[in-house]
């Protein structure tokens, strides 16, 4: 992988994510070539790189398309970001630094007060350190990779959960059930009380996801 397929690769990803580019979306060579200025060669790499992380659907001498995932699949992939990340805080309870423990308890505490304000896209950032930190405190590259892989295959329906994290008041509760369980050391307390939080998550998302389906076919 070129740095310069490396860096399409990131920007169309991150529009991806986004939402700028939504499911279904054509992401032709000639057109791509012409916007980054480059050759062919450089987007067809970065382009099989997004398919590898499952963000689009190759189409063969053409390009791709912006991955739409079906109900089921989606289902599939939140279960399994619940069941990896809860495992992760599980770990992370046994192997976290002292100093990663510190940064965790801050990072809560500046939430706390990022919430009383009502700030909600600066809670969105802060929540997504904190399961980031929980993550990399497993200090198992394997599992933070496969985290994050899943977590921008569900990039188009990131929207919907950011929806469920603005109850701040929900969310910051069951934070500090985690927080208070991986600073006593507790692995299985931590196991349970992140999945109790990534379960109300992944519920709540599937629930949204099927009603605005329900409403499409309508």
């Amino acid at each position: 992988m070129t740095t310069i397929a490396a860096r399409i690769s990131q920007s169309l990803a991150d529009e991806i994510i986004a939402g700028t580019l939504a499911p279904g979306e054509k992401l032709e060579e000639p057109s791509l070539a012409e916007r980054f200025q480059v050759s062919r060669t450089p987007v067809r790499e970065a382009l099989r790189l997004l398919n590898a992380r499952g963000l689009i659907e190759l189409v063969p001498r053409r390009g791709g398309v912006v991955a739409n995932v079906s109900a089921e699949q989606l289902a599939d992939m939140l279960e399994a970001l619940c069941e990896l990340e809860s495992l992760c805080c599980r770990i992370a309870t046994q192997r976290m630094s002292a100093m990663q423990r510190r940064q965790l308890e801050l990072l809560h505490e500046e939430a706390q007060q990022v919430a009383e304000r009502g700030d909600a896209e600066t809670y969105l950032k802060l929540n997504a350190r904190f399961h980031q930190l929980i993550c990399q405190g497993t200090q198992n590259q394997t599992l933070v990779a496969q985290v994050e892989n899943l977590r921008d295959r569900l990039a188009p329906v990131r929207a919907a959960q950011s929806g469920v994290e603005r109850r701040f008041e929900t969310s910051h509760r069951e934070h500090d059930k985690i927080v208070e369980a991986v600073l006593a050391g507790q692995p299985e307390e931590a196991y349970l009380a992140m999945r109790s939080h990534t379960t109300r998550l992944t519920l709540h998302v599937m629930e949204q996801i099927e009603a605005q389906r329900a409403r499409a076919r309508g």
